[in-house]
């Protein structure tokens, strides 16, 4: 049987993302396994969750900490403790410093909820809207010190339909985030994607059929 990926997931509030990736790493054959769940803040929802999951669940307060380097000596040494390979942060409401980044890179994903590189930071389903895109979705990328704007490993898409709200648009995107972390999460842990520099390289090709979902008009 092929080793499993030792996985963390960061999480800072209810953790649907971390939900999927949970159920996905139970399915026979996945590459990563999702043995920690740690949280910036002690009463995200997630972190419940993870411990009804029966997977080992932390919580690292920032507030305790002077600054954002101390807080993240204290992630890094609890996470090298249990001797974690990948990091996902799935709605983890922290900017990482560089020296987290540089220290995780390469292992360090993140998914927003925007089709990169396009409408980075906050509200991005506010900014679509009034961008006036036809297309909109989510993206899984490896983690840089520049916000949301790493290497992409995985994009899905959805339409823009009429009458679109930033609610309707942020749910229809959510549906496609669950879908598509897991696929990117087995393409990274498999080998399959790998850090090259500033890109991404597949081993076997683009796998565009794991990558992209485009939904029918309406979906």
């Amino acid at each position: 049987m092929t080793r499993r990926l030792r996985t963390a997931v960061l999480v800072s509030g209810r953790g649907s993302n971390m939900v999927s990736l949970i159920a996905a790493s139970r399915m026979p054959g996945y590459p990563a396994e999702i043995v920690l769940v740690a949280s910036n803040r002690p009463q995200a929802g997630g972190l419940q969750l993870a411990q009804a999951e029966g997977i080992e669940a932390i919580a690292i307060d920032h507030r305790s900490h002077p600054d954002r380097e101390s807080f993240e000596r204290e992630l890094d040494t609890a996470l090298n403790a249990r001797k974690i390979e990948l990091v996902c942060l799935a709605g983890f409401m922290r900017v990482l410093t560089p020296w987290f980044v540089a220290r995780w890179a390469g292992r360090l994903l993140n998914i927003h909820p925007s089709l990169l590189p396009l409408f980075r930071g906050i509200h991005t389903h506010r900014q679509a809207l009034a961008a006036g895109v036809l297309l909109h979705g989510c993206t899984v990328h490896f983690v840089i010190p520049e916000l949301d704007a790493g290497p992409i490993v995985a994009q899905a898409c959805i339409p823009v339909v009429p009458n679109d709200t930033e609610e309707s648009l942020a749910a229809r995107v959510l549906v496609q985030e669950h879908r598509l972390y897991p696929a990117a999460l087995s393409l990274v842990a498999s080998g399959q994607a790998r850090l090259v520099g500033d890109r991404v390289g597949f081993e076997n090709g683009w796998p565009c059929e794991e990558t992209i979902a485009s939904p029918p008009l309406g979906a």
